[in-house]
């Protein structure tokens, strides 16, 4: 009975690597958007890429490296078209040192360029009592200035280190 199941299994684990092997000679990008959390690392390995920890890539662009909270570290990065896209498990609020709060969806889109993170989706700050939304971030020296119809600008201090967030409801 036992070596009975053993065949069973070892047929049904060959039929489901099958299946989804069978398209990576003809289209990896497909694996890669289908692997989930750690594992994306071994696809861009095979794609002939390391991807680099995300805080090490925004500090290649001057940007803070806790800018985004600490569970969002799997992201993809074009670097002809400089897109961003940051992937984070559940939509969460992170508060800094300086008492901002910054709402985070579950991907923020954006074009990353020295200094600056343009373009935005997916981030919204607190200004008064009202959430809006970010449109650009940049740095300029010890600041950090959010772009939210209106310049708020920040200590950059407060965003050099990586926080958690704290789930939410809703974005």
């Amino acid at each position: 009975m036992d070596q009975m199941m053993g065949s069973v299994g070892t047929y049904w684990f060959s039929k489901q690597a099958g299946k989804e092997f069978s398209s990576v000679g003809g289209d990896i990008n497909s694996l890669s958007n289908s692997v989930e959390g750690g594992a994306k690392w071994l696809v861009n390995k095979i794609k002939g890429k390391m991807q680099k920890p995300l805080p090490e890539l925004l500090k290649e662009y001057d940007m803070p490296i806790g800018l985004f909270p600490e569970d969002a570290t799997n992201y993809e990065f074009n670097e002809q078209t400089k897109k961003l896209t940051v992937f984070i498990p559940s939509v969460c609020e992170v508060e800094y040192k300086d008492s901002s709060v910054v709402r985070f969806f579950t991907e923020v889109n954006g074009y990353l360029e020295k200094g600056k993170l343009i373009e935005i989706e997916g981030i919204k700050t607190k200004v008064l009592l009202l959430w809006v939304k970010v449109s650009c971030i940049s740095t300029e020296g010890p600041k950090l200035n959010f772009t939210v119809g209106l310049n708020k600008s920040r200590s950059r201090d407060a965003y050099e280190v990586v926080r958690g967030g704290i789930l939410v409801d809703k974005f």
